[in-house]
């Protein structure tokens, strides 16, 4: 057996979704099998998953994996210092990212997330843990970018790696180059469609990002990013219970949809958005069909607020307008956005502030409490 130290959630009580708390103690698990590798977390990424997990919503994570207590965490850098002897892919010493698949299906695709809901995974809240040769993959020797950017990218590129891959290439299957050569690629605000959106620019398309942070604003536009302050349409927040019952609410609700589709009007030339990354759900999801251009394509790979939709089938197909849905991706996939990243500098923009170890409870506080405004909070777990 092997012991470390950790940061761990329980499960909480039957029927009671109350929020947990990281409990630091000691960690044991077994010694690794022959495709396993022991590993020591140097930097992570704080992720929602972690904050949904320690919410206890939607799901009690402890007891969907059935465990009594679980060690979070999927995106991050680690040292190898073991491998099993069928290992192939790294070795002693190794820089690695974490590669947040948990569980596959037989093509390679992610089933379940590493670190989250996967069942038996050591999450990098620990300062040991170890994990299968397919759920790491070895930093480039010499790497032009810091392990702080790798941890960063390790989840939310990767995430946006896959969905791009498929929501450009739908898109193109509609509308050639020369049908429209630059198209308007938009996104609601977080990590992952800061990525994509970064990673659109590459392929020539016109980018525009919402957020409601000053600070995340001035980030935006020094990345080449059009920024749009959420604030201007503030009440865009759709509940359609309270649409139908509220006067007040729905009179709100339609100015600042209103305010909203002027500004895509305008922006776009009154094409509408060509891909519309939304990764938030319900609460703007009319708003973003709204949005869409007709042979738009509507990208998701997450689902901040809200996983239950409803859709006018008609509508969208006389549009033409084509729903793109990913859950991370497979191992190759993101050995060629990390090679991607490493030739091009598409990884993510870090702040100075690194967690320390002991800081780690405060960090978590303080992103539930969106208090924190990097998109990529680091922290550290062992010494460089």
């Amino acid at each position: 057996m092997i012991t470390t130290e950790a940061w761990v959630i329980y499960k909480g009580p039957a029927g009671n979704n109350r929020p947990s708390e990281l409990k630091r103690e000691a960690f044991s698990f077994p010694d690794i099998t022959e495709y396993e590798v022991l590993a020591e977390p140097i930097y992570g990424c704080w992720e929602a998953n972690m904050t949904h997990a320690l919410e206890r919503d939607p799901i009690d994570i402890c007891r969907q994996r059935r465990e009594e207590r679980v060690v979070l965490g999927n995106a991050g850098v680690l040292r190898v210092l073991k491998t099993g002897a069928s290992v192939t892919n790294a070795k002693e010493g190794d820089l690695c990212i974490l590669a947040p698949i948990g569980t596959w299906d037989k093509s390679g695709f992610m089933l379940k997330v590493y670190g989250y809901d996967a069942p038996g995974t050591i999450g990098l809240l620990a300062k040991q843990m170890k994990l299968h040769e397919k759920q790491l993959a070895p930093l480039p020797i010499d790497s032009k970018h810091s392990p702080q950017q790798w941890a960063g990218f390790s989840v939310r590129y990767a995430a946006a790696w896959t969905n791009w891959k498929i929501a450009y290439g739908c898109w193109r299957q509609q509308m050639t180059q020369e049908d429209c050569p630059v198209p308007s690629v938009w996104g609601w605000g977080g990590g992952v469609a800061l990525a994509e959106l970064t990673l659109a620019k590459f392929f020539g398309c016109k980018v525009a990002m919402t957020t409601s942070d000053h600070q995340r604003l001035s980030l935006i536009k020094g990345l080449g990013i059009h920024p749009i302050d959420r604030r201007q349409f503030i009440d865009l927040n759709f509940d359609q219970n309270r649409y139908e019952s509220d006067r007040t609410f729905r009179k709100r609700y339609l100015r600042a949809e209103k305010t909203f589709l002027s500004m895509v009007t305008e922006i776009t030339e009154g094409l509408g958005v060509s891909i519309f990354i939304d990764n938030v759900g319900t609460p703007v999801y009319r708003a973003t069909l709204r949005a869409l251009g007709r042979q738009g394509v509507i990208a998701t790979c997450g689902w901040k607020n809200g996983m239950m939709m409803s859709t006018n089938r008609a509508l969208e197909c006389i549009n033409r307008h084509i729903h793109v849905h990913t859950h991370g991706g497979k191992y190759s996939e993101g050995l060629a956005g990390l090679h991607f990243a490493e030739q091009t500098g598409w990884v993510p923009p870090i702040d100075n502030q690194i967690y320390s170890w002991d800081e780690i409870p405060q960090l978590a506080q303080s992103y539930s409490e969106g208090k924190i405004s990097s998109y990529f909070p680091i922290f550290q777990i062992n010494p460089l």
